[in-house]
């Protein structure tokens, strides 16, 4: 275990070097002079002179080598930069540096800071609902197999999953935040300050995330439970006399949620990333959000490239968890 351990670390580390090389030749280099052309328009008349739009290129660092641009870039990460030249000013940029936002003019990983605790505060409050309650939904669905209420069961997930995310996300608002005021105030308040108040105000995404959510992990763990109930040692269990409750939570249960979890971990990971849609209906000001702002004009491709390499770091940091986690969790799953 010690070994595949270290073997994944490894590989990790490598996948995250090469998609942040990934990410800057796409976002840096991939989109030629176009950001600077971009925020160069959106000057007043008459001041987007060539020798503007030449220092706005000189401040993205659109003006070096590929290999020389990503090793200051990532040097900068682990030392910071005293050098970084935005928009006519050099600015001091401490690690990790991320590069200086062109809409605030703060650094990056201080905006990233700043945002990171709703995207938080969304993610752990739906993720709990859907797995909580898909995974209840798919225990019932498959103790009561073929019966009515598996079928309704059933047929309510796939209606739900039917209809797209944005949708259900949009009329909720519409419906229980603007029309009928069943929760009147909605959005991210710091939980630190008020967790009362953080609550009242992020039951409605948190209900919406989960309930987008829930069916999928419901028609997965109703699956699993079907194919682990008609195994042996089930069997043997009911043979012996073991109270059915007991077999299903403490026995078909616990062989049937690891799959559950491993999928969960990758879930939660894409929700760490940005919950999209949540954040822009609801006014939250995530990282989700906060990236979809930068794709406006002037894009401000600092953010922008730092939302997609935060979104894959923790999609990898995911994969190296829930792979470690396996091994534990699951006794038949040997490590060579």
């Amino acid at each position: 275990m010690a070994g595949f351990i270290v073997r994944r670390l490894l590989s990790s580390v490598l996948v995250i070097v090469l998609t942040s090389m990934f990410v800057f030749i796409l976002f840096f280099k991939g989109l030629g002079n176009s950001p600077a052309v971009n925020y160069c328009e959106q000057l007043r008349s008459g001041q987007c002179t060539p020798v503007k739009l030449e220092a706005i290129e000189r401040s993205m660092g659109l003006d070096q080598p590929v290999l020389k641009a990503y090793g200051t870039w990532a040097k900068g990460i682990f030392v910071g930069r005293d050098d970084v030249y935005v928009d006519g000013k050099y600015y001091e940029c401490p690690a990790p540096c991320l590069g200086i936002s062109i809409t605030t003019g703060n650094t990056v990983w201080h905006d990233l800071k700043q945002k990171y605790p709703a995207t938080i505060t969304v993610a752990v409050g739906g993720a709990a609902i859907y797995l909580t309650f898909g995974v209840l939904m798919g225990v019932l669905a498959a103790r009561w197999r073929g019966t009515a209420t598996d079928r309704a069961l059933v047929g309510s997930s796939l209606l739900v999953s039917a209809v797209p995310d944005y949708l259900i996300i949009l009329m909720a608002w519409l419906f229980f935040s603007l029309r009928w005021q069943v929760f009147p105030n909605v959005g991210y308040y710091p939980i630190t300050e008020n967790p009362a108040k953080t609550v009242s105000w992020m039951a409605l995404p948190w209900l919406v995330l989960g309930l987008t959510s829930l069916t999928d992990y419901a028609r997965f763990t109703r699956g699993q439970m079907v194919e682990t109930m008609s195994e042996d040692y089930i069997r043997t269990a009911r043979a012996k006399g073991v109270r059915s409750q007991k077999v299903l939570f403490r026995h078909a249960l616990r062989a049937a949620i690891v799959p559950v979890i491993t999928i969960f971990g990758l879930d939660f990971a894409g929700l760490l990333s940005g919950t999209i849609f949540i954040e822009q209906i609801f006014g939250i000001d995530g990282i989700g959000h906060w990236g979809l702002q930068a794709l406006t004009t002037p894009m401000d491709i600092n953010v922008i490239s730092t939302t997609v390499l935060v979104g894959a770091i923790l999609i990898v940091v995911a994969n190296l968890v829930v792979d470690v986690a396996y091994g534990f969790m699951d006794p038949r799953v040997s490590v060579d």
